[in-house]
């Protein structure tokens, strides 16, 4: 199914129904759907053709889900763009994807008249009304989509045509475009409709930013099952946020550790707080133990679901809310209609207790990255069995006996400590097993002695913690050469653009930032 059918199919069962609440406004799936054809239609009045790219950059506001299903009914390919990116981060994903036109707000077009100025080609610019008048050459939405209203929309397209390019987050290196079919996004997204038991009773609330995996999946999983989704721009102020998801009954919340801690460190918030929740979840970083004892706490009533998802597959494991007491550290398996192995150098499956490499097969992959073919060869290999592409993760696992998934960390990552191997990941869930600690990061600093020193810091919610204190925390629960030689305090770590704790901007500190070192998108993650 290709995914535009999504929103097709849920406004034609039920036009009147909610399917967006931003602010005070409401959009109902009839709406979303009218809207989405009459922008589809503009595009391709201004000559976007099937198989262009078409980038958008949105906070999350009702203009971006509409944008969205835009440009897939015009037959095109949507480039999300996170709008915390600095005009630079902007270019280089305008340069690499060439896109003919950008869906924005008008407070980010300066951002994108710099990033676009170097361009061969220059994209159209379609902008959300402003309260002063647009700049020359720019288009209104207001404007471009009433005069579109009876152009014909093509055929629809082929399931295996490109739906998305949705870059990573640079990381690990330079980013790169995970280029997903309509097939793909359909397949991984009944997958998680399937496990959270999604119905169009559902209200979910998303204050993950739509321009990353984590978030545009509750915009799609919600569409198909014809739920309501409740849009924040971000978490920067939680009372504000929970007061919202409790007026609207919020049935699902999505989160990130981050969120997490901010939600634990709330000292007024009781059980009651989130009276109609059914659900939580959690991707894009593990939950410290802590968080989820916390979490299940604070909201007995709804089951928590731990997942790990990465942006080439979208989602691979999720664990059952009841398997939590057992499995504690554990991201379940692999996700309905899907295989997620250990496995070892060899690439045969590793034994239970040993760590190995994540690999990860089934019909969400993506189909590689955006003209990078060496890179797409790289994770994309032949299974030796079958020889279909199965997507090697670079993150490093173990299993259980009854072959739970458990995450040790990434390859890269690993660091050697008086001729031990060390996973930083390991070492970060023990800070945050103390009282105080909201936030952990480890990383190693070269010694020509013991190879590598363990450095570490955290963000902590109680100013009495001294550094003793997590450094004889650590001395009683981890291996002596686990222990970080030093432990710094700080206000907030650096992230990603995605939210991540960005790890190499300790390790190289003149690298460039990743993300605003303040303000919301510190708050969110992929």
């Amino acid at each position: 199914m290709r995914v535009e059918t999504f929103l097709r199919q849920s406004a034609a069962a039920d036009p009147d129904r909610i399917a967006i609440t931003a602010g005070d406004t409401c959009l109902s799936y009839g709406a979303l759907d009218s809207a989405s054809d009459r922008l589809a239609a503009a595009l391709i009045a201004h000559g976007a053709k099937r198989g262009d790219r078409i980038a958008v950059l949105m906070e999350n506001v009702p203009e971006a889900a509409v944008s969205i299903f835009a440009v897939l009914k015009a037959g095109a390919i949507f480039c999300p763009v996170n709008p915390q990116l600095r005009a630079d981060g902007i270019a280089f994903i305008l340069r690499d994807a060439r896109p003919v036109a950008i869906l924005t707000q008008a407070k980010f077009l300066r951002a994108c008249e710099e990033a676009a100025a170097g361009l061969d080609t220059q994209p159209l610019l379609i902008s959300t009304r402003a309260l002063a008048a647009l700049p020359q050459g720019v288009l209104a939405f207001d404007t471009a989509m009433p005069e579109a209203e009876h152009a014909l929309l093509p055929d629809p397209g082929d399931d295996d045509d490109l739906a998305m390019i949705l870059y990573t987050s640079g990381s690990t290196g330079r980013p790169k475009g995970v280029m997903m079919t309509h097939r793909a996004m359909d397949a991984v997204s009944a997958s998680i409709a399937l496990y959270l038991r999604n119905s169009a009773n559902d209200v979910v609330l998303c204050a993950l930013p739509l321009a990353f995996t984590y978030g545009l999946y509750q915009l799609l999983v919600c569409v198909r099952t014809g739920a309501r989704l409740v849009l924040e721009r971000n978490f920067a102020f939680p009372q504000a946020v929970l007061d919202k998801a409790r007026a609207e009954g919020v049935t699902g919340l999505p989160l990130v550790p981050t969120i997490a801690a901010m939600l634990l460190s709330m000292k007024d918030l009781g059980p009651q707080a989130l009276p109609s929740l059914r659900y939580l979840t959690n991707a894009a970083a593990p939950l410290p133990p802590a968080h989820v004892e916390g979490l299940r706490k604070l909201f007995p009533q709804a089951e928590l679901y731990c997942m790990y998802g990465l942006t080439e597959c979208a989602r691979a494991a999720y664990l059952e809310p009841d398997e939590l007491e057992r499995r504690q550290g554990s991201v379940g398996k692999a996700i309905p209609g899907t295989e997620a192995v250990v496995v070892d150098e060899r690439g045969r499956e590793a034994a239970p207790g040993t760590v190995g490499e994540l690999v990860v097969r089934g019909p969400h992959l993506m189909r590689g990255y955006w003209e990078n073919p060496a890179a797409t060869e790289a994770v994309l290999r032949p299974d030796p069995q079958t020889g279909q592409p199965q997507l090697h993760t670079g993150d490093l696992f173990r299993t259980d006996a009854d072959g739970f998934l458990y995450f040790v960390g990434r390859k890269d990552d690993m660091l050697k400590v008086r001729g031990e191997k060390v996973a930083p990941r390991e070492v970060e869930a023990a800070l945050c097993t103390c009282h105080g600690v909201v936030e952990a990061v480890v990383w190693g600093e070269p010694d020509p002695v013991q190879g590598t020193l363990l450095r570490a810091a955290v963000v902590a919610c109680d100013p009495a913690l001294a550094e003793r204190d997590l450094l004889r925390h650590c001395a009683r629960i981890l291996p002596d050469y686990m222990v970080p030689r030093t432990v710094e305090f700080r206000e907030e770590l650096p992230k990603t653009a995605s939210g991540k704790i960005a790890r190499r901007l300790l390790v190289e500190p003149d690298a460039p930032p990743l993300a605003p070192a303040t303000g919301p998108a510190a708050k969110t993650g992929d």
